[in-house]
């Protein structure tokens, strides 16, 4: 497994404060539920319930995602990424994080499969434990300006100069479970 954290180099560019974000599906560090996994390796390609604490003040937006750093790509790899979730919200149900599923107004951009859903975890073999890494930030603008079609890359980059709080959990994946 690689050891390299993205948020903790973003954290050293720009510190921002912690939100609490937690998952009655996903311990922190623990296994991803079989769920959350591809559906080409058993799974049903849904996310984890996801929790958060109460924002800061100024809050008037949200944006999520799922990536894999240990992905064998030299960049990670890209699970999921929605923005534009309002502000109020504070809890989101497992499920597939299309559009649909979520609250009016949000975006969801095509991961790596250019799918705008989340698609779950499928570690090549090999490969050892991937850690994937669900980000939730509380951004100071109701709406950033994405058209929605850009990739998550470029989210993080518009996340970055807007996040008032970021919370992180963290879910691993052995190819040797599956």
């Amino acid at each position: 497994m690689f050891s390299y954290d993205p948020y903790a180099a973003l954290a050293e560019l720009r510190p921002v404060p912690p939100l609490e974000l937690t998952s009655p599906d996903l311990e922190a560090g623990g296994a991803m539920p079989l769920f959350a996994w591809s559906s080409s390796r058993g799974g049903e390609d849904r996310h984890p319930t996801l929790e958060w604490s109460q924002p800061p003040a100024g809050t008037k937006s949200f944006a999520i995602s799922c990536f894999d750093p240990d992905a064998p790509t030299g960049s990670g790899f890209w699970h999921w990424a929605a923005f534009d979730l309002p502000a109020d919200l504070r809890r989101l149900e497992a499920g597939d994080g299309d559009a649909a599923s979520l609250p009016a107004g949000a975006k969801v951009m095509p991961n790596e499969a250019r799918l705008e859903r989340y698609i779950g975890s499928a570690p090549p073999a090999g490969t050892g434990v991937h850690r994937y890494f669900f980000v939730i930030d509380a951004l100071d603008v109701e709406s950033l300006d994405l058209d929605g079609d850009e990739t998550p890359g470029t989210l993080g980059f518009h996340r970055h100069f807007h996040t008032l709080a970021r919370g992180i959990l963290i879910g691993t994946a052995d190819p040797a479970e599956r």
